[in-house]
């Protein structure tokens, strides 16, 4: 097996976390949240990408998001609130992490 090409990686990445993603209920994640090791991604954000510069240490981005509120630690209030709703979450696991994102209903196109 060859070593792919550095300009590669990322996109094999990114492809790699992308077929690992999947649906999830609150209910199965909540051991990883009682562990600490459940991160919110917000939904504004391309899950995948964060997740990719979560696996890359890429400590500028993820400080970014972490300073801007757009990933965080799932705290109580939080924990609580996606008990109550049980809305429709995505998520991917970059050991020891498992990020999570709650999918917005999206509004039909005209």
């Amino acid at each position: 097996m060859s070593e792919l090409p550095m300009t590669e990686q990322p996109s094999t990445l990114y492809a790699k976390l992308l077929g690992e993603t999947a649906p999830i209920t609150w209910q199965e994640l909540q051991p990883t949240f009682a562990r600490g090791a459940l991160l919110l991604v917000d939904a504004a954000q391309d899950l995948i990408d964060v997740a990719q510069a979560v696996a890359q240490n890429d400590q500028a981005k993820v400080s970014a998001w972490l300073a801007a509120g757009q990933l965080s630690r799932v705290d109580d209030s939080q924990a609580e609130d996606l008990q109550k709703r049980d809305p429709e979450l995505w998520a991917v696991v970059v050991a020891p992490w498992v990020l999570a994102q709650e999918r917005l209903a999206r509004a039909p196109l005209h």
